[in-house]
C-alpha cells in the first residue's frame, strides 16, 4: 500500500466515521457511480462549501472502490450492501487518492507543494509494479502510460479531495494557477488509464483562456445542478432521525428540534429542497450544545475586501439581508484562480461558493442564525462599513428603550436609521420599513428568536420576540405607515396575537415575563417615526 495509490488511510477514515453516534448514511451516492466505472475514462467534480461531507464521501468512494483492502465489514450494514451490483465493484479497483489539502512541513512555494505530489505518486507507482521502467524525466502521467501498455492495459480510479486548496496559499501565484490546472490536465484528460475520476472542493473549476484545460469535467454545484443534492448536507428527514438520537442517549436535554432547524438549516438545492450544515449539526449535538461552530478562514477576509470597498454599493443588499430580506442576484460561474470580483452579482456568487449566503429562485439571503450571528460580529467591529456599522451599533439601545418604554429613545433611533446619508430603502411602505425596523433590533436577537409576519391569533404578526430566557419579557410588534401607533397596539390586541406564545413555535417553555405591545408607526408627510409601549395584561 501506498500514500496515494490504494492507500488504507481512507479506509480507516471512513470506518470511523460510520462509528460515530451520528452518522448518516449516503452510501447509496456509491451505485450512481457504478455505470462510471462501466463506461470509463469520465470525469465528476462536485463543489460544496465547507463543512458539507466532502471528505466523508471521497474516503467513502475510496474504501469501497479500492482493491488493497476488503471494506466489506463496513459496507455490509449500510445501504450500498442492498445493491445487487454491491460484490460487483466493491474492492474491484486500483484507487489514486489524493487530499490537496495535506501540505507538506515547511512547504512556500508552488513547485516545493507539487513536486512533493508527483514524486510521492511515482514512488507509489514503482513499489507497485517494479517491472516497469521509469526515467528520472518522467512525470506521473508518463508512468501511468507506460503501466497502462506494459501492464494489461490496467486502469485507476481517481479521487481527489480539496483539488482548490492551494488557491488559497499566499505562496501561490496567478501564474502557479495556470501551471496547476495545467498539471490536472496532463494527468487526467484524454488518459487511457483513467477509469473514473471523482474530484470535490469548495470552488467550480476555474474556465478561463481558451477554457479547455478541464473541460472534460462534469460540474455538479449546488446552485446550479440537482443532481448529487441529497448526498451532501442533512435533509430534514435525516435530522429527524438524529435528533430521535439524541432525546433517546442524552440525560439532560439542552437542544430543541427548532433550534437545530434555526440554526443549521437554510441552503437550498437547485431541486428547491433545504439542507443543513452536517459538520454543525452533528457538532450541536455531540456536545449536547447548540452554537456558532462556523469558522472564518482566508475566504471570508477575501470577500469582506470587496464589501468594504462597496463595489456596486453592495453594502446596502448586505444591510438588507442581516434585516432578513432576501436579495435579488444573478448567480454566475465562479471561476477559482481569481478573486477579482467587479460586480455584486460577483461577490455574491463567491459568498454562496463559500456558503455564506443561499439562492433560492433568483435571491439570495444569509441561510441561518449560525450564519446570521457571524454577520452580526462583522458589523459590530468593522468601522469601514460605515453607515451600517453605526446602525448596528445604535441597535444595542433600541431592545433597551423598548424594554424601559422609553419611546423617545425608540423614535430618535428609528430616526437616526431613516436619516442616515445612504438610505437603504425608499421607504414607502410597511415593507420597507419591517426591514429597518429589523436592522434597528439587530442587537436583539442575541436574547430574542425573532419571527417575522408569523402566524398568529387571527392573522399575522410584523414581529414576534420569543425570549430564550423564560424569565424575560416578550414583544409583540406591529408596523403601521400613515396611521397612529395606538391603531398598531388596537390591532394586536383585537387578533390577539399574545396567543401565538402559547403555539408550537414556542415549544414547551413556560414563559413568565412581561408581553409588551409595540406600535411603531411612521407619517410619509412629515417624516416622523411614533412609538408606543403598552404590557397586555
Amino acid at each position: 500500500m501506498g500514500r496515494y495509490l490504494n492507500s488504507s488511510t481512507s479506509y480507516v477514515l471512513y470506518k470511523g466515521q460510520t462509528e460515530q453516534p451520528y452518522f448518516v448514511d449516503k452510501s447509496q451516492m456509491l451505485s450512481e457511480l457504478f455505470p462510471f466505472l462501466d463506461s470509463g475514462n469520465t470525469h465528476i467534480c462536485i463543489t460544496r462549501p465547507r463543512r458539507f461531507g466532502k471528505t466523508v464521501m471521497a474516503n467513502m468512494i475510496t474504501a469501497f472502490l479500492g482493491k488493497k483492502q476488503d471494506s466489506d465489514s463496513i459496507f455490509k450494514s449500510l445501504k450500498i450492501s442492498q445493491n445487487d451490483l454491491y460484490s460487483k465493484y466493491r474492492n474491484q479497483y486500483n484507487v489514486i487518492s489524493i487530499d490537496f489539502s495535506k501540505m507538506p512541513r515547511d512547504c512556500d512555494s508552488y513547485t516545493d507543494y507539487i513536486d512533493r505530489i508527483e514524486t510521492n505518486l511515482i514512488r507509489d507507482l514503482r513499489k507497485e509494479y517494479p517491472q516497469i521502467e521509469i526515467y528520472e524525466d518522467d512525470s506521473a502521467a508518463d508512468v501511468l502510460e507506460t503501466i497502462f501498455e506494459e501492464c494489461d492495459q490496467q486502469r485507476f480510479v481517481f479521487v481527489l479531495d480539496e483539488w482548490d486548496f492551494i488557491f488559497h496559499k499566499d505562496f501561490v501565484t496567478e501564474e502557479n494557477k495556470k501551471q496547476y490546472v495545467l498539471f490536472l490536465s496532463n494527468l487526467l484528460k484524454d488518459r487511457s488509464y483513467v477509469q473514473l475520476t471523482y474530484m470535490t472542493g469548495i470552488l467550480p473549476i476555474a474556465k478561463y483562456s481558451s477554457g479547455s484545460e478541464l473541460n472534460m469535467f462534469w460540474e455538479y454545484t449546488m446552485a446550479s445542478e440537482a443532481k448529487y443534492n441529497e448526498y451532501f448536507g442533512f435533509t430534514d428527514s435525516e435530522v429527524d432521525q438524529l435528533y430521535e438520537k439524541y432525546t433517546r442517549n442524552t440525560r439532560e436535554i439542552h437542544i430543541s428540534r427548532e433550534d437545530l432547524k434555526e440554526w443549521y438549516d437554510g441552503y437550498t438545492t437547485k431541486s428547491g429542497e433545504r439542507m443543513y450544515n452536517p459538520k454543525s449539526v452533528v457538532l450541536a449535538l455531540t456536545n449536547n450544545n447548540i452554537g456558532n461552530y462556523w469558522t472564518s478562514s482566508g475566504p471570508y477576509d477575501e470577500i469582506f475586501y470587496y464589501i468594504r470597498q462597496n463595489i456596486d454599493d453592495v453594502q446596502n443588499d448586505l444591510a438588507s439581508m442581516i434585516s432578513g430580506e432576501a436579495v435579488t442576484a444573478k448567480v454566475q460561474e465562479y471561476a477559482a484562480v481569481s478573486m477579482n470580483l467587479t460586480t455584486k452579482n460577483e461577490i455574491f456568487s463567491a459568498m454562496i461558493v463559500y456558503g455564506f449566503l443561499s439562492y433560492e429562485n433568483g435571491k439570495v439571503r444569509i441561510p441561518n442564525k449560525e450564519l446570521m450571528e457571524k454577520f452580526d460580529e462583522m458589523l459590530q467591529k468593522e468601522k469601514s462599513l460605515g453607515y451600517i456599522y453605526r446602525l448596528a451599533k445604535e441597535s444595542d439601545k433600541m431592545l433597551q428603550a423598548t424594554l424601559a418604554n422609553d419611546t423617545q429613545t425608540m423614535e430618535k433611533i428609528l430616526s437616526y436609521v431613516h436619516d442616515t446619508e445612504t438610505p437603504i430603502l425608499s421607504y414607502n411602505h410597511e415593507t420597507e420599513l419591517s426591514a429597518i425596523v429589523n436592522l434597528a433590533y439587530l442587537s436583539a436577537r442575541d436574547q430574542y428568536r425573532i419571527e417575522r409576519e408569523d402566524k398568529a391569533g387571527k392573522g399575522f404578526v410584523d414581529f414576534i420576540f420569543y425570549p430564550y430566557d423564560r424569565a424575560a419579557d416578550r414583544v409583540i410588534l406591529e408596523l403601521k405607515v400613515d396611521k397612529t401607533p395606538e391603531y398598531a397596539i388596537s390591532q394586536i390586541k383585537e387578533k390577539q396575537y399574545a396567543l401565538r406564545f402559547k403555539g408550537k413555535l414556542a415549544g414547551k417553555q413556560q414563559f413568565t415575563g412581561r408581553i409588551l405591545a409595540v406600535g411603531i408607526n411612521y407619517d410619509k408627510e412629515t417624516k416622523q417615526h411614533r412609538c408606543k409601549v403598552e404590557e397586555i395584561k
